[in-house]
């Protein structure tokens, strides 16, 4: 099971809690999660990324392992720590402005 942090606005629109965890088709990478997620909280689905092209929302960042992720290669397997559980992959919502 891997353990997702959602930002509060995530969390508003889905119901969940700030923690969920997820069962994640390996291997697990930033796809395999925004996957389980959009499927166990199909109203996130065009949230994070878009419908057509699955790439990154702007303003949308991914933390694992305390290591900003988000221009990895989106297929890219995450750290052990992240696929076992014992860290959590964290989905941030950019703070913009002036």
């Amino acid at each position: 099971m891997v353990r997702v942090v959602l930002p509060q606005h995530l969390q508003t629109l889905s119901g969940a809690d700030a923690e969920i965890t997820l069962s994640v088709a390996l291997p697990v990478c930033q796809d395999s999660i925004l996957n389980a997620l959009e499927s166990r909280y199909p109203m996130l689905r065009g949230t994070v990324r878009d419908h057509l092209t699955r790439k990154r929302r702007p303003k949308v960042r991914f933390f694992a392992c305390q290591e900003d992720v988000t221009h990895e290669a989106s297929d890219q397997p995450l750290p052990e720590a992240i696929a076992s559980g014992r860290e959590p992959f964290m989905i941030i919502g950019a703070i913009a402005g002036g």
